[in-house]
């Protein structure tokens, strides 16, 4: 696991971890914000009057309704990204990573925008007579590009398990996990019966379950975070210019957080964002086109209430909870994954000006440090290291309180066997106190509201119904593109894996999940940037057209 760890790793360091992906992502939606004169803010008004039905006719092509529509696309994007996915930007990145989510949101609206409507224009209808759209379609259809179309579904299949599939599940078992103490897998094995039993319905029952899950679920989870700002309303202020004032500065140390810098707030920030509402994934565009209307552009309207509605209000919220209550910057007492510990040369303070000098050029990446991995034999009596002359460095923090075992809760005696930074010993349990990060730091955020401990079962609940409905959205993203590919008796087998992956996500590595979906994100988006680019003159008069009939 460890080995697959660092591989993924590497391609994200050439994709979306790479200094020019988030430059792409941001250009692209610059490019038709300007090209098509601000569409999010232009027709932002009339988008909320197409939700409603005030320009359906009777009769139009399509599956479901634009509320439906809607609220399937976000149940595929409202999930562990606004819970799990704010709350890994702010430990990477600090209060700055909060400000390029929302840049990205707001680019990213125009970029929805354009990739539904250019997908809806060219959606066909199937052999089982329901709609079947997305970038492959338009891709094929008007590009005649057959390959590139075959590379976005293929895409698709591996996104709908890195994004939909494998990091909600595992968001769900580890938040039950750590509040009621539920078995990782008896989480996953229970939401497996009840996802296979939504998603063998088809598009119609996916949408009427998400037609009443998402509004449930934003009620149940926007209570609890208001507990929480309004419990720490003094801090808002502060929360909100930190964010803004780090923006271009990257965010200083503060408590136990070590300090990150521009260029990495800024990366994390714009690829956490993209998780969260994904904009120009591709996703989105899967979904709207089972609406039911003749103009594409009027479904590109209400795509671009989206990330408004996913990422600048619900994620905001998240992002004000963790910040206001302080618990980003503390240290709380946790199990460490492998992939989160280092244990590095010398003894480091955070008390210390220069270790906290040296200690943030090491988890800044790109920044040339000078600390050293260790390797060596650290002595172990009662579980505590009695050994000197390295640190432990866990979720970027210098962790503390450390104790070892192996299995169970007895301490381990004995000498531990260290190698270029980790433990060599793979069945090794160490805990302690650190940063910690993704849902259990939105876990311990909403504990600090006038809920008090209560706070973690909103998260929970919260989790478990946005992550759920995410899954569901995200089967039918992957069986459109496997119908594209092999046709629709491939659907089947795909669901059958799918909800296989799930049970498994349960209780695997946290760290590992996250480092597949940021693969398979980049590169479901890069093919579907690409081609929208190819069309954004058909797309300005697409809009111009519509804008028109409207008038009339």
């Amino acid at each position: 696991m460890e080995s697959l760890y660092s591989f993924l790793l590497f391609l994200d360091s050439m994709l979306g971890g790479a200094g020019w992906f988030p430059f792409v992502l941001l250009g692209v939606g610059l490019f038709f914000t300007i090209y098509l004169k601000f569409p999010q803010i232009r027709f932002f008004k009339h988008a909320w009057l197409v939700v409603t039905g005030k320009f359906d006719h009777a009769g139009d092509p399509g599956d479901t309704t634009h509320f439906r529509a809607l609220t399937t696309a976000l149940s595929g994007t409202v999930g562990t990204g606004n819970i799990s996915g704010v709350a890994f930007a702010i430990f990477l990145g600090g209060p700055a990573a909060l400000f390029w989510m929302w840049a990205t949101a707001f680019l990213g609206m125009t970029t929805k925008f354009v990739e539904v409507t250019l997908s809806h224009k060219y959606r066909v209808k199937t052999e089982d007579g329901t709609m079947a759209g997305g970038p492959m379609y338009y891709m094929d259809r008007r590009l005649n590009m057959k390959w590139l179309a075959v590379a976005f579904a293929v895409a698709t299949v591996i996104s709908s398990f890195g994004t939909g599939n494998l990091p909600q599940s595992n968001g769900i078992a580890s938040s039950l996990e750590a509040t009621f103490g539920i078995d990782p897998l008896i989480v996953g094995s229970v939401l497996g019966i009840l996802l296979a039993l939504v998603i063998l319905g088809g598009i119609k029952r996916i949408a009427a379950v998400t037609a009443k899950v998402v509004p449930l679920m934003a009620v149940i989870y926007l209570i609890g975070a208001l507990a929480v700002i309004f419990a720490n309303l003094e801090n808002i202020g502060p929360s909100f210019m930190a964010v803004i004032g780090d923006a271009f500065t990257g965010s200083a140390a503060a408590g136990g957080f070590l300090g990150a810098s521009l260029a990495y707030a800024f990366n994390r920030g714009v690829n956490r964002g993209l998780f969260s509402n994904e904009a120009g994934q591709g996703s989105a565009p899967i979904a709207h086109a089972a609406a039911k209307t003749k103009e594409p552009a009027s479904e590109g309207m209400v795509s671009l209430l989206e990330p408004f509605i996913d990422t600048i209000i619900i994620c905001t919220i998240t992002g004000l909870v963790i910040l206001s209550s302080g618990v980003w910057k503390e240290k709380h007492e946790n199990v460490f994954d492998r992939s989160d510990m280092l244990f590095i040369e010398g003894q480091y303070e955070e008390t210390n000006d220069e270790d906290v000098a040296q200690l943030y050029a090491l988890i800044n990446e790109r920044i040339e440090s000078q600390v050293k991995r260790y390797t060596g034999t650290i002595s172990v009596v009662n579980g505590v290291a009695v050994s000197d002359g390295f640190t432990l460095i866990n979720a970027r923090s210098i962790a503390e309180d450390v104790k070892y075992s192996f299995g169970g809760d007895d301490p381990f005696t004995g000498s531990l066997k260290i190698e270029d930074g980790k433990p060599i010993k793979d069945n090794l349990i160490v805990s302690g106190k650190s940063l910690v990060h993704s849902a259990p730091l939105t876990t311990i955020a909403f504990t600090r509201g006038y809920f008090g401990d209560f706070g973690q079962y909103i998260v929970s609940i919260g989790l478990m119904l946005f992550a759920f409905s995410t899954a569901i959205a995200w089967s039918y993203y992957g069986d459109r593109a496997m119908t594209y590919l092999f046709g629709p008796r491939s659907v089947m087998p795909y669901r059958v894996i799918y909800v296989a992956g799930f049970v498994w996500a349960s209780f695997s590595d946290t760290t590992l999940v996250w480092a597949l979906s940021a693969v398979a994100i980049v590169v479901m988006t890069l093919p579907n940037l690409f081609g929208i680019l190819l069309l954004s003159k058909e797309m300005k008069q697409t809009v111009n057209d519509y804008w028109q009939k409207y008038i009339k």
